[in-house]
């Protein structure tokens, strides 16, 4: 009875997650840039890239609404399956081809693809086969036996880290401060890694850095840190500006910038509210 339960309800899972996957590829506007950042372009081409990323959307947003609206069809669930199973495919393909191609799943992150995404697509994949075991619609289960797989998509899914894995970690900070036990006005790197590690600044670019920290120094009341990144196959340096005297993330500001001309390639807008 239980087992019946949880496999009427997964349709109602599965269409919200596509629902919500399709969004920012059918109407964010950003999507054309987007698609450019994933393996889209290595697979299809640089000039089919942005027109098959939309239409993936389009076949998420057709699928989950017809996995949300009755009457229940088998075809609807063994849809979502072999579309999950593409996605799955596709992440492994990417993170072994083009390790440094973002995900493209959800939202505008630039990271590459990671055993999150991977994760997240395969336990889509193992839903999805759940869901064509179903005798009965979403609406007549108990809704409830699908907290525990949503906290568990949430805890897969990067795009969502800023709502429940940052203010988790900005506690962490204030419990423990990275400077508490400093004797001297030296700030150790060590702490201001720490702090950069969790700033939007550092997540926003995270895709696009190729080493470590390379260099670092202090003017006044800042620290700047810089990295060596690469945007759209150019060499560039990140540098990120880490004030003393602000503890928050939010308060870490980024530029990408060309090592040949100088030219700032990149400054997230998240920036525009840090200071």
């Amino acid at each position: 009875m239980f087992a019946s339960q949880v496999a009427a309800a997964q349709p109602l899972l599965i269409g919200l997650l596509l629902l919500w996957s399709s969004y920012g590829k059918v109407v964010d506007r950003g999507s054309a840039e987007q698609a450019r950042r994933t393996a889209l372009p290595r697979l299809v081409g640089e000039t089919r890239a942005a027109p098959v990323y939309r239409a993936v959307g389009v076949v998420e947003a057709v699928i989950g609404l017809a996995l949300l609206a009755p009457p229940v069809w088998t075809v609807e669930a063994v849809a979502a399956a072999v579309l999950a199973a593409g996605f799955t495919g596709y992440l492994i393909y990417a993170k072994i081809v083009v390790p440094e191609a973002s995900c493209g799943c959800v939202g505008s992150s630039v990271k590459p693809v990671g055993g999150r995404a991977i994760g997240r697509a395969l336990l889509l994949l193992a839903t999805a086969s759940l869901a064509t075991t179903a005798s009965a619609g979403w609406w007549s289960s108990e809704v409830l036996v699908l907290v525990p797989e949503a906290a568990l998509f949430v805890m897969l899914s990067a795009e969502l880290d800023r709502y429940w894995l940052l203010p988790v970690r900005r506690l962490r900070l204030r419990i423990t401060h990275p400077l508490s036990g400093t004797a001297t006005g030296a700030v150790p790197l060590a702490a201001t890694q720490r702090r950069l590690l969790l700033s939007p600044a550092y997540r926003a670019v995270s895709g696009l850095l190729r080493s470590d920290i390379r260099d670092y120094w202090d003017d006044e009341d800042w620290r700047f840190v810089s990295y060596t990144a690469k945007y759209d196959g150019r060499a560039a340096t990140a540098v990120f500006a880490v004030p003393h005297q602000d503890p928050t993330p939010e308060s870490v500001r980024v530029a990408v910038v060309d090592d040949t001309s100088g030219q700032t390639l990149y400054r997230p807008t998240v920036l525009a509210t840090a200071g």
